[in-house]
C-alpha cells in the first residue's frame, strides 16, 4: 500500500510538472522578437480585490512578489486618499487608480464621476482607470463621460483610460468601435475578457474591430476569459491553453506597439477571488489560488515583455 501511495504522489508530482513547465513555456517559446526603443517601460500592477489586510501589509506583500506598484479603486474621501498614498510613499511603488460611479442616472453618475477624478488626479497616479458610467446610457448621456477625462487629462497630465467592461460604457467591441471612431482622444485599458463573454466567441469574426482598440490600448488588464466566462478557472492549466495563447497573441499586438514608440506599458494581473473565481457547489470553496494565479501571470509577463 505504500509504494502504490508512493507511486500516485510521484506520478501525480511529475504530472504537475510537466504541466506548468509546458504552459511557462508558452511565455517563451513563442516570444516576438520587437524592435525595442531605449524609452521602453515595462510596469506590472497587482490588484487589492479580494485582499483585506490594509494598504501597509498589501503593499509589503506585492514588492516581496516584485509587483512594480498597485491599481486600485479611488478612496472616496480625503482620509482614505491620505493612507494610501502614505503605503505607496513608505514602499516605494508605483500606484495606478480605478474608479467608476453607480448611480443609475446619468446626471448624478456624471457628477459623481467628475468629482472623485478631480481628487485621483490629485494624488499623481501613473494612470486613472475608469469603470465609465453605464451600458445602458445613450450615447449621447455617454459622451460628456469621456469629453471630461480628455480635458481633465489634458489639464493634469495623468493618463485617464476607459476600460472594456461588462455593465459599463465600453462594454461590447462595436460599441467600443463606435466611440473609438468618435472621439481620437479616447484611450483604452483593455479587459478584452469581458467581450469573449459578451460576444460568446473569441472574437474571430471581429478581428477588424479588435484590433482598432488593441491600437487604443494603453493598458491592460491581463485575465483570461473564454466564450462563456471573463476568467479561466486556472490559467496554469493545460485545457485552457488555447484561450491563454489568444490573449498573448492581442496583447502582443500592443506591447510591439509600444516597444517601437518607446512608451510606458503597463499591466495588471487581475484574476479574481470567488465569486468571481469558480467555486464549488454547497461550499462556495474556490476552486484556485487567486494569489498565485496572479503572480504566476506577473512572471510570465515579465519573461515574454521585459
Amino acid at each position: 500500500m505504500k509504494n502504490r501511495r508512493d507511486f500516485i504522489k510521484m506520478t501525480s508530482a511529475a504530472t504537475t510538472a510537466a504541466i506548468l513547465s509546458s504552459l511557462e513555456s508558452i511565455a517563451t517559446e513563442t516570444k516576438p522578437s520587437f524592435v525595442q526603443n531605449k524609452n521602453y517601460e515595462l510596469l506590472i500592477m497587482a490588484t487589492d480585490w479580494g485582499y483585506d489586510g490594509g494598504y501597509d501589509n498589501f503593499f509589503a506583500k506585492i514588492k516581496k512578489e516584485g509587483y512594480d506598484g498597485a491599481e486600485t479603486w479611488c478612496p472616496g474621501d480625503e482620509k482614505g486618499r491620505q493612507e494610501l498614498a502614505a503605503a505607496v510613499r513608505k514602499h516605494g511603488m508605483k500606484l495606478g487608480l480605478l474608479f467608476g460611479a453607480g448611480e443609475t442616472d446619468p446626471v448624478k453618475n456624471l457628477e459623481t464621476f467628475k468629482g472623485v477624478l478631480k481628487a485621483g488626479t490629485a494624488m499623481q497616479p501613473l494612470y486613472i482607470n475608469c469603470h465609465t458610467a453605464k451600458d445602458f446610457f445613450t450615447p449621447e448621456q455617454l459622451n460628456p463621460f469621456f469629453e471630461y477625462t480628455f480635458q481633465l487629462s489634458k489639464e493634469t497630465s495623468v493618463p485617464i483610460y476607459h476600460e472594456t467592461h461588462r455593465g459599463r460604457a465600453l462594454y461590447a467591441a462595436p460599441v467600443t468601435r463606435s466611440f473609438i471612431e468618435r472621439h481620437p482622444a479616447l484611450r483604452l485599458t483593455l479587459d478584452i475578457s469581458h467581450w469573449c463573454v459578451v460576444h460568446e466567441s473569441m472574437l474571430e469574426d471581429q478581428a477588424e474591430t479588435v484590433d482598432k482598440a488593441l491600437n487604443r490600448t494603453d493598458h491592460i488588464h491581463a485575465r483570461v476569459g473564454y466564450q462563456e466566462g471573463p476568467q479561466v478557472s486556472d490559467p496554469r492549466a493545460p485545457e485552457w491553453e488555447y484561450a491563454v495563447k489568444q490573449h498573448f497573441a492581442w496583447w502582443d499586438k500592443v506591447v510591439e506597439r509600444k516597444k517601437k514608440k518607446g512608451e510606458r506599458m503597463t499591466f495588471l494581473t487581475e484574476f479574481g477571488p470567488p465569486l468571481y473565481m469558480q467555486t464549488l457547489p454547497y461550499t462556495l470553496q474556490p476552486l484556485s489560488d487567486q494569489w498565485a494565479i496572479n503572480v504566476h501571470m506577473m512572471k510570465l509577463l515579465r519573461q515574454r515583455y521585459s
